[in-house]
């Protein structure tokens, strides 16, 4: 027999490691030399031998032949060994060492009998130890690969057909019997249709897909959660082509649901508490929970947390209020009570909540029977299509402030005991979020009361203007309280128009809004020019800021501005001043349009500097605008918005024709709307004049002889204008008037009669001296015509000019 002799530097493929690129690679370190085959007679005599038999020897193929095996073997009696147990034709091993010329080599033997007629009984392998040590190896890593249950194990074809594989314990499938089938014939079509792209990318390009997490819901029970993190890698031939891929594959459905948790939490500490509504809340709450965690969710509260209130003890049958339902096929059903519905829990329901802790109801099949004479119960819990439920106390405080409850269909899992406990996590945050919404909204609500009580009557027509005030509140408690305005009738029918800012917010700043108004209202009851007025109430503010403590909460009124402006009717001119407050808008009846021309001063309390006047000459129909907060802050936005809107109104005619109210409404629109940061307040005055013959003036020379004839141009004028009641007071008063002016101050004294809401007898003089209100004693001679006035009169004050003073009374008509 002829010996041939393979190639030494073949790969033999029993030594492989993996290269980077998915291809299966040889080392090389396993030759065909390293294995030798031997062809033995019945004695044990070589016939005929492999090349590698040259090298494992260190015999030729000559020399070989015809010998024996123990010839060849350290230890003969290993041949004998071998024989003994060949019964049944099935093949013997064993470790032996083999003889050499430079020493003995450790070699396995493995022996196979021969049947058939030619002189040859057996085939034997000699194989060097170390190279049968890594086969074994390798053959123990494959058996283990495919006996173990903690890591599944699939080799695919190139055409992703299951060659061979073992499944993990969430599928009950014997692997044998899916041997041939594609992805798409073991999990649902969408699951598989996402794996198989991975795997044949994995295949087309040699790119390994390593730790890949993905959904693999089994074909046979679509409804189970099945998440598997798998890795790919490709198979490849000695000649480079793709045979396949084998992928491992580790079940991690669990640890991806405690993941997903985690990760629900985690977004509901950062996404809850950001609003300060509590509406809004319980509908992040509600967005947050479907469809991550339930398929529908509702959220109820008690009615008292809506307003503000304090939720108080929870008692069986206190009204909740369903503020919040989502459902993730977007409509809520029928079934159970709507959004906006009100809800009274019963007596377990209450203990329940009261308790604090989660309730589930696994499997709603079990429940209907026994609520089934219930129709409240079951709007209450009964979903259509709900296989479980899970209610949630929604506590802060120790109160009780609602609940949260939660649906799951029958294609999830039912709710369990690490579901409540997430669920209670959650809804212990949205507790707090949702108590805190509340005591901000109560703050805020009582902020805005103190703040609108302060404010003067939204419209107030008089003779001088018609004016109308909105207010804006922002949308924080920090953009409630700073801005406010004012509208003080005057004597001689005039009106002052107030507006101001102040740099605090919320409740303190409101109350230092309504000290700085009641000051301003004091001040203008003596009638002083606006400049002095801001003057005195410069003065104020420092000494205000001064009695304040360090660290005292923001509400201070220094640094307030304030612009006052005072209209006179009866000239049609108006005085005003600021500090450190934005010109008002004047829309003339013309149409130009645009802030009045003046110079502000520093704002209350900071410079003490002084306030120019600046008077300005008005005609019937001019509006003027008046803006704080939001409105005088950002001139793009704010002032410019009313500059634009009084030229559009003017611009289209219906400036004259409009109700101030209206106007004042549709300018801030955009505001209500969308509300500002900081609040917004808006003073609009259509200012008139007197009509004509209304007034009536008279200059008199310092005698008391003029007092008959001044009394009796009075009588004249009261019947022409129809007052016949008011004439026996009216002499009165202007009598005892000039006589006093006549007697104190000399002259000239001038006399005005104003007839408006009010009659009005004005008597000027020029002395700047007051005068005072006293209890005359019995024995006094005079001392008792200011007493008398006043009980003749409304009203009655005296204020300064620039030619003396002036001593007013008011009258009510007839």
């Amino acid at each position: 027999m002829r010996h041939r002799t393979g190639s030494s530097g073949a790969p033999s493929g029993s030594d492989r490691r993996v290269s980077t690129s998915g291809h299966i690679v040889n080392t090389g370190s396993e030759r065909p030399e390293d294995s030798a085959l031997l062809v033995l007679d019945h004695d044990g005599r070589v016939l005929a031998c492999t090349g590698g038999a040259v090298e494992l020897t260190g015999l030729s193929a000559a020399e070989l032949e015809g010998r024996t095996v123990e010839e060849l073997l350290t230890d003969p009696g290993v041949w004998s060994s071998l024989r003994n147990h060949d019964a049944g034709g099935h093949s013997r091993s064993v470790r032996t060492a083999l003889l050499h010329a430079e020493g003995s080599r450790r070699v396995q033997l493995d022996l196979l009998p021969v049947d058939g007629p030619l002189a040859a009984r057996y085939l034997m392998r000699l194989v060097p130890a170390v190279v049968a040590d890594r086969r074994d190896e390798n053959d123990a890593l494959l058996r283990a690969l495919f006996s173990q249950s903690g890591i599944g194990l699939a080799v695919y074809d190139s055409e992703l057909r299951l060659i061979r594989g073992i499944s993990l314990p969430s599928d009950p499938r014997p692997s044998a019997l899916l041997a041939g089938r594609r992805l798409g014939e073991l999990l649902v079509p969408e699951d598989a249709a996402s794996l198989e792209e991975r795997l044949h990318r994995v295949v087309a390009t040699g790119e390994p897909l390593i730790d890949f997490v993905t959904s693999a819901r089994l074909g046979q029970a679509p409804e189970r959660d099945r998440t598997v993190s798998l890795s790919a890698l490709r198979m490849a031939g000695r000649d480079g082509l793709a045979r396949g891929v084998a992928v491992t594959f580790t079940d991690v459905t669990e640890q991806e649901r405690e993941r997903s948790r985690s990760s629900l939490v985690a977004t509901a500490a950062s996404a809850l508490g950001r609003s300060l509504e509590v509406g809004r809340n319980t509908q992040v709450l509600a967005d947050l929970l479907v469809p991550a965690f339930a398929d529908l969710a509702c959220v109820d509260i008690t009615e008292a947390l809506l307003v503000g209130e304090e939720p108080g003890e929870f008692v069986t049958g206190a009204p909740l209020r369903r503020v919040s339902a989502v459902a993730s096929g977007g409509e809520w059903p029928d079934q159970l009570y709507q959004q906006g519905s009100v809800i009274r829990v019963k007596t377990y329901e209450s203990d329940r909540l009261r308790g604090g802790s989660a309730v589930i109801v696994p499997d709603l099949d079990d429940l209907r029977p026994r609520i089934a004479e219930d129709p409240e119960r079951q709007r209450l819990v009964l979903a259509p299509g709900a296989a479980s439920y899970m209610v949630v106390p929604l506590q802060a405080r120790g109160h009780v402030l609602g609940a949260v409850s939660l649906w799951r269909s029958r294609d999830r899992a039912p709710f369990d005991a690490r579901d409540a406990a997430v669920g209670e996590d959650i809804c212990s945050r949205a507790a707090l979020a949702i108590d805190n919404a509340r005591r901000y909204t109560r703050e805020r609500r009582t902020a805005e009361s103190l703040q609108r009580s302060l404010l003067p009557r939204p419209v107030l027509k008089v003779t001088a203007a018609e004016t109308a005030g909105v207010y804006v509140p922002g949308r924080t408690l920090a953009g409630t309280g700073g801005s406010w305005f004012d509208v003080i009738t005057l004597s001689s029918s005039r009106v002052a128009f107030v507006v101001g800012n102040l740099r605090g917010h919320g409740l303190n700043a409101a109350a230092a809004m309504g000290s700085l108004r009641t000051a301003v209202r004091t001040l203008a009851d003596l009638d002083p020019p606006p400049d002095e007025l801001l003057t005195h109430l410069d003065d104020l503010v420092v000494r205000l800021a001064d009695d304040e403590q360090p660290g005292e909460p923001e509400g201070t009124v220094r640094g307030a501005t304030c612009l006052y402006a005072v209209y006179d009717p009866v000239s049609a001119r108006a005085l005003m001043a600021s500090a450190g407050h934005a010109a008002p808008v004047l829309a003339r009846s013309s149409g130009e349009t645009g802030p009045v021309d003046m110079m502000p001063g520093p704002a209350l309390g900071l410079e003490g500097a002084p306030f120019e006047p600046v008077e300005v000459e008005l005609t019937p129909g001019d509006l003027l605008a008046f803006t704080a907060g939001s409105l005088s802050d950002a001139p793009a936005a704010g002032t410019g918005h009313v500059i634009d809107h009084l030229r559009e109104v003017r611009g289209s005619g219906s400036g004259d024709a409009a109700a101030v109210s209206e106007i004042a409404r549709d300018m801030l629109v955009p505001f209500l709307a969308h509300p500002p940061d900081d609040d917004a307040a808006l003073l609009l005055a259509r200012v008139s004049v007197s009509p004509e013959g209304s007034v009536v003036a008279w200059e008199f020379p310092a005698d008391v002889r003029i007092v008959s004839e001044a009394r009796a141009l009075v009588t004249e004028r009261l019947t022409v204008w129809g007052l016949d009641e008011l004439v026996f007071t009216t002499e009165l008063i202007v009598s005892e008037l000039l006589t006093n002016a006549i007697r104190y101050a000399g002259g000239p004294v001038r006399v005005r009669l104003i007839r408006d809401q009010r009659l009005v007898c004005e008597v000027s003089d020029p002395s700047e001296t007051q005068p005072h209100l006293r209890r005359a004693r019995l024995t006094d001679e005079g001392g008792r015509g200011l007493f008398l006035i006043a009980q003749l009169a409304h009203r009655w004050g005296s204020r300064n000019t620039a030619a003396g003073k002036t001593i007013w009374t008011e009258q009510l008509l007839p």
